[in-house]
């Protein structure tokens, strides 16, 4: 199957920031924890999405993803190891997968957007955890 691609980008911006200190996988970065604000945290996971229902992944730091469904659901997906610059502008995330579901521990590619389209990192996923707005912040579920 061909590989799929999730560029950063614009959608990225609210997270974009400088070269962020190594940090484990449960610590996050301030801009990080600033964009989760908007959530809560449930703690109720899931395994796997189904891809058809996969609308963004916007990587918060080189440990802590957003996951958006077409339904508007959010999810937080701190993956397995470190994603080194998975938070740049300049990268996109790229993946492939044999099947119709986007599960744990699938390997998530960091690519490098220029010339050369370079991998620069990868990891594996973790649980998808959902997130409910924060109460007052109608603006986080968008």
């Amino acid at each position: 199957m061909k590989p799929r691609h999730f560029f950063t980008g614009l959608t990225a911006a609210a997270a974009a920031f400088g070269m962020a200190s190594a940090v484990s996988a449960q610590d996050m970065t301030e801009s990080a924890a600033e964009r989760l604000a908007q959530f809560e945290r449930t703690g109720d996971t899931r395994s796997c999405i189904s891809l058809s229902q996969l609308r963004s992944i916007q990587p918060l730091d080189d440990h802590h993803f957003l996951v958006e469904l077409r339904n508007r659901d959010m999810y937080l997906n701190v993956v397995r190891g470190r994603c080194s610059g998975a938070a740049r502008t300049s990268t996109y995330l790229q993946y492939s997968t044999s099947g119709t579901q986007f599960c744990r521990g699938e390997v998530i590619r960091v690519v490098d957007s220029g010339p050369a389209s370079m991998l620069v990192g990868s990891c594996g996923l973790g649980e998808f955890e959902r997130l409910s707005p924060a109460d007052g912040d109608a603006s986080a579920s968008r």
